[in-house]
């Protein structure tokens, strides 16, 4: 069943067409919120907020964009505002660590060919360096990021989800990319003071 005829049916509380619309977008879904949250659990309860809202109100949904740009957009405004929620608790988890139980790994860039325990421990810090890096980007260009880096959308469809210009989306890329290298750099420049 195409996004059309599936989104027409859940607007009519069709309840097998909502569990092939849960199916097909669960693990984008949590994948996006998880890229923002950094934390798997909580990612996935962000994920369960979306999907209700994507249940509740599909008849907000008036197909002037792909469906799957409508459910990114309620995903990235569900994690902003869980993030905002929840600001106080800060999460120590990196944005590179999962339980090893779940076979749907977002994000693995550990090489098992290092095993040493500095290596280990280095390794750790630098994905809690990134992680805090990115989590201080102005909200915009965390977002702009997030669905460039971790979910590989193109600049288009990243000024749908946003609904902002090409070029918007290219300048806060940029601005992104700089500020994130500049934190890292004072970051590490710290580091081996």
């Amino acid at each position: 069943m195409d996004d059309n005829n599936l989104i027409e049916q859940i607007k009519h509380k069709d309840r097998h067409a909502f569990q092939l619309l849960v199916e097909k977008y669960q693990q984008m879904i949590i994948n996006v919120c998880y890229g923002f949250i950094q934390n798997y659990q909580d990612a996935e309860d962000v994920a369960q907020e979306v999907f209700i809202d994507i249940y509740v109100t599909a008849y907000k949904f008036r197909a002037d964009s792909k469906l799957s740009t409508w459910i990114y957009r309620i995903a990235v405004n569900k994690s902003l505002n869980y993030i905002r929620d929840n600001k106080k608790r800060k999460s120590s988890k990196s944005i590179f660590t999962q339980s090893n139980d779940n076979k749907n790994s977002i994000i693995d860039i550990e090489d098992d060919a290092y095993n040493g325990s500095d290596y280990l421990l280095e390794n750790e810090e630098r994905k809690i360096n990134l992680h805090n890096a990115i989590s201080s980007l102005p909200e915009n260009q965390r977002t702009a990021f997030i669905l460039s880096k971790y979910e590989d959308l193109s600049y288009k469809e990243i000024s749908k989800v946003m609904s902002l210009s090409i070029s918007s989306v290219e300048s806060l890329l940029f601005r992104a990319k700089q500020n994130l290298q500049k934190k890292l750099f004072e970051c590490y420049k710290k580091l081996n003071n």
